[in-house]
């Protein structure tokens, strides 16, 4: 089991089994991650469990440090799309791809657990996709995230969206060599998600909040949803989209353009060096 983030997948370094959950009782509640390492494994030390989310962590920056100078060398703009199951990921990826169609070349790299269905769908937009599965892992990682680039065409000045695993949690930890992460929350889950999976929106510069199409039939408050993102990240900044009927999308577009401009700008600096 990983350490940082609880997965069973495949990660890098020594894996210590032990079996039993620890917990203790508060004010009514059970609680699971204790400890300076925010995790308590029977039989294990919090010196040493901090050790080992280290080591997995470090080697995972310097996969992504690769990543990232790779694409800035080629101008490419690479997003890291995390979400809840069901939230209109790849809905919302096929509908911007094709209005992308023409105008910027884009590749796709596809997490999920299992099945390529995702990465067909990307496919019949016409856009280059690599389907990662990665069994029992909950998320993408860095080193997994290079072997795809080393598949996957590049043109110049394109952008790379990278659709995680659908999981609100493990995402958080990994960075994949990204410029931007992206959070995308539907109004068919509550307005509290920021709050009960803050890790996830304080690292992200953009929460989109999709399936608006469906506020006239749903119990879901927008501004509290937004107040409680800038709770944990007054930063980030909000669009409201519906993949289906495509309201919004034109803001959606144009601050992906803008995010293009700052990388190519990134770009030519290193260039210039």
């Amino acid at each position: 089991m990983c350490t940082v983030c609880g997965c069973s997948g495949s990660h890098e370094h020594d894996h210590e089994h032990h079996h039993g959950h620890a917990h203790s009782h508060d004010a009514g509640h059970v609680h699971f991650g204790k400890g300076d390492a925010g995790v308590s494994v029977p039989g294990m030390s919090q010196a040493r469990l901090i050790q080992i989310e280290t080591d997995i962590l470090g080697k995972n920056n310097s996969y992504a440090d690769n990543n990232r100078a790779l694409l800035a060398a080629k101008g490419v703009l690479a997003l890291n799309l995390v979400s809840s199951p069901g939230s209109g990921k790849t809905t919302l990826l096929v509908e911007t791809l094709k209005r992308m169609a023409g105008r910027t070349p884009a590749a796709v790299i596809e997490g999920d657990q299992q099945t390529s269905n995702d990465a067909e769908r990307i496919r019949e937009t016409g856009v280059p996709a690599i389907q990662i599965n990665t069994g029992k892992g909950c998320h993408l990682d860095a080193h997994m995230v290079g072997h795809a680039l080393e598949k996957l065409p590049l043109d110049e000045g394109s952008v790379l969206f990278i659709e995680n695993v659908g999981n609100l949690v493990c995402p958080a930890a990994f960075d994949l060599g990204e410029a931007f992460k992206v959070v995308i929350l539907s109004v068919t889950e509550g307005e509290d998600k920021p709050l009960k999976y803050p890790d996830i929106f304080a690292n992200a510069d953009l929460m989109i909040l999709n399936k608006t199409d469906l506020l006239p039939h749903v119990d879901f408050c927008v501004g509290a949803a937004i107040r409680n993102a800038r709770r944990v990240n007054h930063k980030i900044q909000v669009l409201q989209v519906s993949a289906r009927t495509g309201g919004g999308l034109d803001s959606w577009l144009a601050w992906l353009d803008g995010a293009l401009k700052m990388q190519a700008a990134h770009a030519r600096s290193l260039a210039a060096e």
